[in-house]
Order: C-alpha cells, then structure tokens, then sequence
C-alpha cells in the first residue's frame, strides 16, 4: 500500500541517468488496452479434478491460476511462432508465471512495456476463467529477475545517500512491479522511508529520510 502523496517543493531531484530522470521527464509509455476479443479467441475452458473442485482459495487457487496463464500463453506462443517454455510456480501470495528460452525480445519490448501488456492480458484470461482477479506475475526472458536486481542496488543507494545527506530523492516513473521492489528495499535500510507520488504511468517513488 503505498503512503501518501508527499509534498514534492523541498524534494532534490536524483541524478544517476541509469535509472533515475529529470523532473517532467516522460515515464514509462501507456500500456495498450487488453483486446477483449483477443482475450477470448484464445482462452479455453481448463479440466479440473474433482479433487480441486472445492479449492477455490489458498495456494490451490494460485495453482489453478498458474495454469490456466500457462495454456493461454502456449496458446499464444503457437499463434505467435515464437519458441518458448512454460515455467510455473506460485511466490507468497501469487502465481508467478515465466517464458524462457528461445528470441523473446519481442515480447519483452521497450522497458518491458511489451511484457507489462502481455502480463494484463493473461490476468484478464485468469480472471475470466477462475472467476477471481488475478495478481498473478509473468516474466520474459529473466527481464524481470534481472530488473529486481538493478532495482535493489538502485534503492539500496539512494537509501544511503539519503540516509547521509537528509535531503529526499525522486527516483524515476516506474510501473507498480518496480516500486514494489523499491519500497520494500528501502523498508529494511535504517533511517529512510519512502512514499510513491503522482498518477500513472508517472507515478514514482521518493525516498525521505526517517525523520
């Protein structure tokens, strides 16, 4: 849950041109909107065992999930011609969903804006299927393991720099994936915390000292 907006007059703005950007700087681009009819051609009932019938909650429903994300993106992976395995697994309280293997850039896109649609398309296919929203996660060829990382050694320095200095920074827009992964960096360092402000897809995260 994100805390309140904060009051961005006294703010410093960061500087790495990594990750960081100015001020009024454009975020992330819009995501498309999910093609219901798309969403639809591809989405087919999934057999359920007796056994899973009664499991509509917990880890069997985030099971149920995982496979219902798996046959839809095979589905598509075939429409597509592109090669691709499947890997399912269920991470604390959601599904988590990965394509390895094979050319996958053209799925991951610029930024991963390409990944971040496919990602809402599968949790509508989910949704549409189990009958319950879906937060479940997908990654494309380790996109999202490896922007973990960077994110963390991102947080992890602007925390201390903060932390020394007592002035707040703005890191850049970022998509909810990616300030999660902030904001729980910067929850375990001593002597900051950090806020999200502003509306998608500028919406960013400042780090504050503890104060």
């Amino acid at each position: 849950m994100s805390a309140p907006q904060s009051d961005t007059a006294t703010t410093a703005e960061a500087t790495s041109d990594a990750v960081l950007t100015p001020v009024g700087g454009s975020g992330d681009p819009a995501l498309p909107d999910a093609d219901a009819a798309s969403v639809d051609a591809l989405v087919e009932p999934v057999d359920i065992d007796e056994d899973d019938e009664d499991d509509d909650t917990g880890e069997g429903l985030l099971v149920r999930e995982g496979d219902v994300a798996g046959d839809y993106l095979e589905r598509l992976l075939d429409i597509l011609d592109v090669d691709g395995d499947i890997d399912l697994d269920v991470e604390g309280d959601r599904a988590s969903v990965a394509v390895v293997g094979g050319e996958l850039k053209t799925l991951i896109g610029p930024d991963g804006a390409t990944l971040e649609a496919l990602q809402e398309l599968t949790r509508l296919a989910v949704a549409q299927s189990t009958g319950v929203r879906s937060r479940l996660m997908l990654d494309i060829g380790g996109f999202r393991a490896k922007r973990r990382a960077d994110l963390t050694s991102l947080a992890s320095a602007a925390a201390e720099r903060v932390g020394q200095s007592g002035a707040p920074e703005r890191l850049a827009p970022m998509n909810p994936f990616e300030r999660k992964v902030v904001h729980d960096v910067i929850a375990g360092a001593a002597g900051v915390r950090s806020e999200s402000e502003g509306e998608e897809p500028n919406r960013r995260v400042v780090v504050l000292p503890d104060r």
